[in-house]
């Protein structure tokens, strides 16, 4: 590790200079070099706000000499066409800012080309009015849900333990109970971290069933009942697929399956985990109702749901189906982009499997409004969630409650050095190296998330009152425009179809375009296109 090769050559060099002095005295000269070097290096090392010149004395402060001619550097990228930036620069920057604290205005106006197609933006109103002066939270629970949660707007999306470092986790959990939202702990198991900071969890259970399995990778009713009741969980999410690499299971490269991470999943040491793509507990839009409704008993009534990444339209449909003939609801749908993130998976998943983000919250909302269910089911939207504005456009398009990873580890420290699968994650979030996790500090980034939290929930309720708006509840398609083309634009309402309430109850209102997926769509079974 670069910090602990930073003390050997520093005595290396001071002892080489003090023998190599009694020969040749104008060698000390060099100690003029030598030492302010050594003093910047141990400053590095004990200071606490920056991982990377924590974990690279420095050295480190390289990338921060190139930083500060990044918006150069970044427009060579823009004007050469290049993608070099997995994040928009803008909406990095603005997260980094709103964790750090520090001023968040832009010089020289809008920095989007507001004449692109596809090109969105909210519609003022003359008349604001004033932000609220609370954040609305809203409840989770249904009808069958004994003890509901009173959600925040925005919560921190799945990211399992594993994935990501101890120290991040921690610090995740941390900024949470701060903050006064919830964390989810992704599909890698429920860890002791999750739990130490005392913040609320959202409790994720995929395909691997881990933290709750059996030595042959099925469902572990015991087990999860008994980590289900911890007072910290507060609601359990089933991952059927996600954003990243949907209809694929999820994948914890080797080099980070450490001892711990297998003792928590039930896994072997070293070895690459790949989730199976589908549960084994369940085999038909029915039954997977039915375990639902038994992770709601064995949790203690506690809200239950499922996170999905919308593929074949008739998929869902025949789950609606299947509420509307057991009378099993969930309590929460999480919405997933096919855009999605995450630190491992194979390239042809990443970029060309799932329905985007926003087609897929619109479809849900507007389907569990055909079925007539939607009053009973919260929506929570994940995927590129990272301002104010991204929150009130989910909101206005279907959308309960947002969720966001990206945001939450930019307010890490992230730096996007596109790591997250090798174990060499230099901020030391991303990693299970030891040495690397250090330099992560667990109170200044716990403060970062928290507070990146508090800005972005602020962000968002003052552009709804810039919107003439005092509920989200009164958010709506109409309050967002897109451009259609260079002369043309539109508000959702009239660019989307929504269904209107129960129309898909009675086959003669079915809207053709959707009738035959509808008709063919079966509780009893998985069809296919």
């Amino acid at each position: 590790m670069v910090r602990y090769w930073f003390y050997i050559i520093s005595i290396v060099f001071l002892a080489a200079i003090g023998f190599i002095s009694t020969i040749w005295i104008h060698v000390l000269w060099s100690l003029a070099i030598i030492v302010p070097l050594v003093i910047i290096g141990l400053n590095d090392i004990v200071q606490k706000k920056h991982a990377i010149l924590r974990n690279f004395p420095v050295i480190g402060h390289l990338r921060y000499m190139f930083e500060m001619i990044r918006p150069e550097i970044q427009q060579y990228f823009i004007d050469s066409n290049i993608d070099a930036f997995p994040i928009e620069r803008e909406f990095r920057d603005l997260v980094y800012q709103r964790a750090k604290g520090t001023l968040e205005t832009k010089p020289f106006g809008t920095h989007r080309d507001v004449y692109k197609v596809g090109y969105e933006w909210a519609t003022q109103s003359i008349n604001p009015v004033k932000p609220l002066n609370e954040e609305p939270k809203v409840l989770i629970g249904g009808l069958d849900c004994k003890k509901p949660y009173l959600s925040s707007l925005l919560n921190i999306s799945a990211m399992s333990f594993g994935a990501l470092s101890k120290n991040a986790v921690l610090a995740l959990n941390k900024g949470a109970k701060e903050g006064n939202f919830a964390h989810n702990t992704g599909e890698g198991g429920l860890s002791p971290y999750h739990l130490e900071p005392g913040g609320d969890i959202i409790w994720q259970i995929g395909t691997g069933y881990f933290g709750c399995r059996t030595k042959e990778g099925k469902f572990d009713p015991e087990k999860f009942a008994t980590q289900a009741s911890l007072p910290n969980v507060k609601m359990i999410e089933l991952k059927i697929s996600q954003g990243a690499k949907p209809g694929h299971g999820g994948v914890l490269p080797g080099c980070k399956v450490t001892q711990e991470i297998a003792n928590i999943r039930g896994v072997a040491v070293g070895k690459t985990v790949i989730s199976p793509p589908g549960h084994c507990e369940f085999s038909t839009p029915i039954e997977l109702l039915e375990f639902l409704k038994k992770l709601r008993e064995l949790s203690g009534s506690k809200p239950v749901g499922f996170k999905i990444c919308i593929g074949q339209k008739i998929d869902f449909f025949a789950i609606c189906k299947a509420m509307i003939n057991t009378g099993i609801i969930p309590d929460f749908i999480t919405v997933d982009g096919g855009e999605g993130g995450t630190g491992a998976a194979p390239l042809e998943f990443t970029n060309s499997v799932g329905m985007p983000g926003k087609d897929a919250l619109i479809f849900v909302h507007s389907t569990l409004v055909g079925v007539g269910l939607r009053d009973r089911i919260r929506i929570i939207s994940s995927g590129k969630i990272l301002t104010g504005f991204h929150m009130i456009r989910a909101l206005s398009i279907g959308a309960d409650i947002c969720a966001s990873a990206r945001g939450m580890m930019l307010a890490l420290g992230c730096i996007q050095a596109l790591r997250c699968n090798s174990d060499h994650c230099p901020t030391g979030i991303a990693t299970q190296n030891p040495a690397l996790a250090k330099g992560l500090d667990i109170t200044d980034k716990g403060v970062r998330v928290a507070r990146f939290h508090l800005a972005t929930i602020e962000g968002f309720l003052e552009l709804l009152g810039a919107l003439g708006l005092s509920k989200t509840e009164d958010l709506s398609p109409r309050h967002i425009f897109r451009r259609i083309d260079d002369i043309h634009i539109s508000d959702l309402s009239k660019l989307c179809v929504f269904l209107k309430p129960g129309q898909l109850l009675n086959e003669e209102t079915v809207p053709d375009n959707i009738k035959d997926e509808w008709q063919r769509a079966n509780p009893d079974k998985w069809l296919h296109n």
